[in-house]
């Protein structure tokens, strides 16, 4: 199997995989908002766009010239929809402008023109007609290229310049996925571009096109499985967090061991930290640090951390990471939270990661998350 065949095999397996993509989120999910739609569109424009070259590397299109000149432009719908979904997950749509209807505008009349362009030149010989459409084909990329490149450059001004926007989000998702993808992304489009260079400069040749369209449909189907998955951890965190302030569930303070009279104040003074972080849930700030804490209590990070070393018996970090699992504990018993993942609920709970979630609950509670939420299913 030459590498031409590899590359074409892994880019029908990328179609249906978008495809498949496509029908198990409509299929599966009970409801789904504009978040979603609008990853489903990024996947579905990327499966279309790149079905249609698998069809035409393989000898599939049309023996009919109209037919197999008719290349319709999916990719310029690709970046517009992706942005459309930040705006709703950034949650940020009415600062920020809709450019999808004037982009379906746009492809539609990219359409017509084509189709206009060819039935124009039906008199020419092959020679002149195929060279006519594919003048018209760098024109339409270029134009199409310059335009998405304006598109991507506005989703990456709202992610690194305008924080403000989003700070409230910022608690629920830290969107270094998102970040990484712009990265990337750029990465792709000086691939595009330097493609469509070579092919103004020396015609089309396949090969320019085969490791980009590998490569944004990797990247592209990454985003709307990631996207999904964030999606519905961030929405799991609204509602948690939203109970969780009409619900109470506080953490009862344990028992601490009797002392002297020499030792009564500096107990006193720990009492009064571990109520303070138990009635605020300070422990559920995942940047909550001793320097922090110490700057709030106006004490020294020593003195601090000598307090509780000695009446929690434990350091700063095993200190707060216990309390984060009793509270992982209280949601995981409840019926109440178990449509959300467990995931959701660490990272709500304050850890900053799904393993250190684990590490800590295994570390407290002698079992997994997964183990414990069992557990309490069956009593």
């Amino acid at each position: 199997m030459n590498i031409e065949a590899i590359i074409n095999f892994l880019l029908i397996a990328g179609v249906v995989q978008g495809f498949l993509f496509n029908l198990a989120t409509f299929l599966f999910r009970k409801k789904y908002g504009m978040v979603v739609l609008y990853l489903n569109l990024v996947v579905l424009f990327i499966s279309l766009n790149n079905l249609q070259a698998w069809l035409s590397s393989n000898g599939y299109s049309s023996d009919h010239f109209f037919w197999r000149a008719m290349v319709v432009p999916w990719y310029i719908l690709v970046f517009p929809s992706f942005y459309n979904f930040m705006r709703e997950y950034l949650g940020v749509k009415d600062r920020t402008l809709n450019f999808l209807p004037w982009i379906i505008g746009l492809f539609c009349l990219e359409v017509a023109v084509r189709a206009g362009v060819i039935l124009t030149s039906a008199d020419l010989s092959a020679v002149l007609l195929e060279e006519r459409v594919e003048h018209y084909n760098v024109l339409e990329e270029f134009v199409n290229m310059a335009i998405s490149l304006a598109i991507f450059l506005r989703a990456c001004q709202l992610v690194f310049l305008k924080r403000k926007w989003y700070r409230e989000f910022l608690s629920f998702d830290d969107i270094r996925w998102i970040k990484l993808f712009l990265i990337l992304g750029m990465a792709i489009i000086l691939f595009w571009m330097f493609g469509l260079g070579l092919r103004a400069s020396e015609g089309f040749y396949k090969s320019h096109y085969f490791m980009l369209r590998l490569a944004d449909s990797a990247l592209l189907y990454w985003i709307g499985y990631q996207g999904l998955y964030r999606y519905n951890l961030v929405q799991d965190r609204i509602q948690i967090r939203k109970s969780l302030h009409e619900s109470g569930h506080r953490l009862t303070p344990k028992a601490l061991p009797a002392t002297d009279r020499l030792q009564e104040k500096h107990m006193k003074e720990f009492k009064a930290l571990r109520e303070e972080i138990l009635e605020a849930r300070k422990y559920m700030d995942p940047d909550l640090s001793l320097e922090k804490l110490a700057r709030e209590q106006g004490v020294s990070t020593g003195h601090l951390s000598r307090i509780i070393n000695l009446y929690g018996s434990q350091s700063f970090n095993d200190f707060i990471n216990e309390l984060r699992v009793d509270q992982a504990r209280v949601f995981l018993s409840d019926p109440d939270y178990a449509p959300y993942t467990i995931v959701s609920i660490g990272l709500e709970c304050g850890f900053n990661s799904k393993s250190t979630f684990y590490s800590a609950f295994r570390k407290f509670a002698h079992m997994t998350p997964s183990e414990f939420r069992e557990r309490k299913a069956g009593v």
